[in-house]
């Protein structure tokens, strides 16, 4: 098992030094999903709150999420991210809101972290906007689905 990066040798915190690092295309997506009773789901996608289009709203959440990644995350450098994608669909089958997030950019290092945020983000945004109607709300599934790019190459979940 590899040791974790974000550690030196006497277990303190360090971020990791990119600077010999090639620039790389870089991609990463991940995906979550917001669990919620049926009639939320309905109020949804019938755009009945009063705060506004909760599905747009959270989709910019998450964008700006991506972008404050390393004011969030301590050890997180602060990217040039070339394109940050956040789409969130209903589904009526499991009264869920499916949230998926890639983050692009040419760098040193990946953008894992900042897809992860942008669907973190987003589906706390759903959570806030409709919290009012339904606590029993919960976000799940919070995971990277693939990357791209660097020295590791490519994953892909199964």
């Amino acid at each position: 098992m590899p040791d974790f990066t974000h550690l030196d040798k006497d277990g303190n915190a360090r971020m990791v030094d990119v600077g010999e690092k090639s620039v790389t295309e870089r991609t990463a997506t991940a995906r979550g999903t917001v669990l919620m009773a049926a009639e939320t789901l309905t109020k949804i996608q019938e755009r009945g709150f009063k705060k506004g289009d909760v599905l747009s709203i959270a989709q910019l959440a998450g964008i700006m999420g991506a972008k404050r990644t390393p004011d969030l995350i301590p050890l997180c450098h602060p990217l040039m991210l070339t394109s940050v994608k956040v789409e969130l669909t209903c589904d009526p089958a499991r009264n869920a809101v499916d949230i998926e997030a890639t983050c692009k950019l040419s760098g040193q290092t990946g953008v894992e972290m900042e897809a992860l945020t942008a669907v973190s983000v987003a589906a706390l945004t759903v959570y806030d906007m409709c919290k009012a109607v339904d606590k029993a709300m919960h976000i799940t599934d919070v995971r990277l689905v693939h990357k791209a790019g660097g020295k590791s190459g490519e994953f892909r979940a199964d």
